[in-house]
């Protein structure tokens, strides 16, 4: 059997999915997304995407973040997502919801220097606490 190729959605698609907005374009995410939570296509999610998804849910939607997180998290772990870094977007979407006062690209760069033992350069002072303290920890 050949492996079909891997596709690489835009935000739109994951926005459609999420918000079910406009029917004609959810239907077609929603046939994507099916095939990808059972496994049967498979694709990556860029950190880039994840990043406008939350700005776009958060400041035109106003959806809280916690619903953000739990719905992007949920879509992580549907079987056909094969991202490498799924487990640092994860541990990223989990300090976003844990420090309001951080924003998702911080979010990121700590979860990734952490679970790739990098060190994090940063003049911003609420970012080093969390880091320091996510080190501490794990």
């Amino acid at each position: 059997m050949i492996e079909s190729q891997k596709k690489l959605p835009d935000t739109n698609i994951i926005l459609r999915y999420l918000l079910k907005d406009e029917p004609h374009f959810y239907e077609k995410a929603n046939e994507l997304f099916e095939k990808v939570r059972v496994g049967e296509e498979k694709i990556i999610i860029l950190e880039s995407v994840f990043v406008e998804c939350i700005y776009v849910l958060a400041k035109f939607y106003k959806v809280p973040r916690k619903e953000i997180v739990e719905k992007l998290k949920d879509l992580l772990l549907y079987k056909g997502i094969v991202n490498d870094d799924r487990d640092q977007l994860i541990e990223a979407f989990t300090i976003f919801i844990n420090h309001s006062y951080l924003d998702i690209v911080d979010c990121i760069l700590c979860a990734k220097a952490k679970m790739n033992n990098m060190k994090l350069f940063t003049f911003d002072e609420d970012l080093k606490k969390v880091y320091a303290a996510k080190k501490q920890t794990g």
